[in-house]
């Protein structure tokens, strides 16, 4: 199996694991009802864990997205390459973040 065909399934892989963080993190971004008698603080609590899953949920939305744009792009030959400087991506980076379209370098 060729490093491509690695990659492919990673990023299928990670297709699958990023759809599921999504819909778990949409369950509990759920609006909180004002009529919870849960207390001030515990409301409080709630709301600002909320905002942190809100975060996590546009985090991994973007992940999502990232990954299916290399998943249309893992065919073509600039695939592994730099989208700021033109060089080759190393593929311990793709394999680590596939969704990635940067070297190290320019991602800083």
């Amino acid at each position: 199996m060729d490093n491509k065909d690695q990659i492919r399934q990673l990023i299928e892989k990670e297709i699958t694991k990023t759809r599921e963080r999504i819909a778990e993190y949409e369950e509990m971004a759920q609006p909180i009802s004002p009529d919870d008698a849960i207390g001030r603080v515990s409301r409080m609590d709630a709301i600002v864990n909320k905002s942190v899953v809100e975060a996590a949920l546009r985090e991994a939305r973007q992940k999502l997205s990232n990954l299916e744009e290399m998943q249309d792009k893992i065919d073509k030959p600039d695939f592994g390459i730099c989208s700021k400087c033109g060089k080759p991506i190393p593929i311990r980076r793709l394999m680590l973040m596939p969704q990635s379209s940067l070297c190290v370098n320019c991602a800083r």
